[in-house]
C-alpha cells in the first residue's frame, strides 16, 4: 500500500514552487508581514495550486492555541444538557474547534478532578454546563484559561454565564392565559428548593399584578412529577377553587394535571386551558390534548455560552449572567375561548 505521507505538499514545497523563501510563505498563509498583495497572491495561488493544506497542529503550536476547548456536564443523560452540548457542539464547529468532553457527574471533586485533566491536554477554555438553573459555586480564576458557565450561571457575577430567563417564563404563561381569554388561572409549583421554581413564580405573579388579577386558589409546591400534578389539581377541586386554566410549572406537571382534570370529566382547553414548562417532546407530543409549554432555549445556551467562551479566549472577555428568552410553544391545551 503507498504512504500517502510521501505524497502530502509541504509548505516548503510551496515555497519552492513560489521562490520565496520559507518564512515569507508562512507569513502569507498566515496574512502576515509586510509583502505586495502580488507575492501574497502569488504564493496563496501557488499553495492551491498544489492542493496545500496547513498542519493544524503546527498552526496551533505557533499561536499557542491547541483549537480545542473543555466542555464539562452534571449530567450527560438529562434532558437539558444534551441539547446545551449540542448547541454548544454547533457553535464550535463553525469555528473549526475540537471538544474534549468530561462527565463531573454532579460531583464537586469530581468537576475539579475533570477540570484539572483537561487542563494537561492543553485546553484553550472550559464550557461548565450545569444540570439545573439554580446558581453554582465559581471554579475560581486559578486555572489559567477562560471559564464559562452554561444553565447553572456563577455565584460569582465577575464570571460569565449563559442561563434561560426563568422569571420572563413565567410571566409569559400568565400572559399567554390572559390572552386567551382566560381569567381564574392557577398555578401549580415544582420543587421551590429550585431557582427555577421561584423565579416562574415570580414571573406569573408580576404578569398577575400588571391585569390586575391574583391566582386561583393557594400556590403549592411540590416534586416535578405527574403524581404531584394530579394530586395538586386535585386539592384545588377539592377545595372548589374555581379556575379555568392551571400554569404548571413542568410539562411532567401537566400531564398528571390534565389526567386529574379528566377524571373529573372536565375537557382540556374548553373548560380549562393547561400550560407546561421546559417543552420536553416526549411528554407534549404524546399528551392528549398536546401540550402548550415553555421552551428554555437550551440549544441557543449552548451556542451563546461557546460563542462566548471563543470571544474571551480572543481577547474579549463577558461578565454576569445573560439570560437567554424563553420561547413559548402553542399547542391544542390552550386555544382561546370563542
Amino acid at each position: 500500500m503507498e504512504d500517502i505521507s510521501r505524497n502530502r505538499v509541504r509548505l516548503e514545497d510551496v515555497a519552492a514552487a513560489a521562490g520565496v523563501s520559507l518564512s515569507t510563505a508562512s507569513k502569507a498563509m498566515h496574512n502576515k508581514g509586510r509583502m505586495s498583495e502580488t507575492t501574497r497572491k502569488h504564493i496563496l495561488d501557488t499553495a492551491q495550486r498544489l492542493n496545500y493544506t496547513p498542519n493544524k497542529l503546527a498552526q496551533s503550536l505557533a499561536n499557542g492555541f491547541s483549537s480545542t476547548i473543555g466542555l464539562i456536564t452534571s449530567d450527560l443523560q438529562g434532558r437539558f444538557s444534551t441539547p446545551i452540548l449540542i448547541g454548544a457542539e454547533k457553535e464550535l464547529r463553525t469555528r473549526s474547534i475540537s471538544v474534549l468532553l468530561a462527565n463531573a457527574l454532579g460531583d464537586e471533586a469530581l468537576e475539579r478532578e475533570q477540570v484539572a485533566k483537561l487542563l494537561t491536554l492543553k485546553v484553550d477554555g472550559l464550557l461548565i454546563v450545569h444540570s439545573e438553573t439554580n446558581p453554582r459555586p465559581s471554579l475560581g480564576k486559578e486555572w489559567g484559561v477562560p471559564v464559562v458557565y452554561a444553565y447553572g450561571p456563577s455565584i460569582n457575577a465577575d464570571d460569565c454565564s449563559v442561563t434561560c430567563d426563568n422569571v420572563e417564563a413565567g410571566r409569559l404563561a400568565v400572559n399567554h392565559l390572559i390572552s386567551c381569554g382566560r381569567r381564574n388561572i392557577a398555578i401549580i409549583g415544582g420543587d421551590e428548593t429550585y431557582t427555577a421554581a421561584t423565579d416562574r413564580l415570580k414571573g406569573s405573579l408580576e404578569a398577575f399584578l400588571e391585569f390586575g388579577l391574583e391566582p386561583a386558589g393557594p400556590i403549592r409546591f411540590g416534586q416535578w412529577d405527574e403524581n404531584w400534578g394530579r394530586a395538586a389539581t386535585r386539592l384545588l377541586m377539592d377545595q372548589g377553587v374555581q379556575f379555568d386554566a392551571v400554569v404548571c410549572q413542568s410539562d411532567q406537571l401537566a400531564r398528571g394535571c390534565i389526567d386529574a382534570l379528566k377524571q373529573e370529566g372536565l375537557r382540556i382547553p374548553d373548560d380549562v386551558a393547561v400550560i407546561g414548562h421546559d417543552n420536553w417532546d416526549v411528554l407534549t407530543s404524546s399528551s392528549r390534548p398536546s401540550l402548550t409549554s415553555i421552551d428554555n432555549e437550551t440549544e441557543l445556551i449552548g451556542r451563546r455560552a461557546a460563542r462566548y467562551l471563543m470571544d474571551t479566549i480572543d481577547g474579549n472577555p463577558h461578565h454576569g449572567v445573560d439570560y437567554v428568552p424563553c420561547r413559548l410553544i402553542q399547542r391544542e391545551s390552550t386555544l382561546p375561548l370563542d
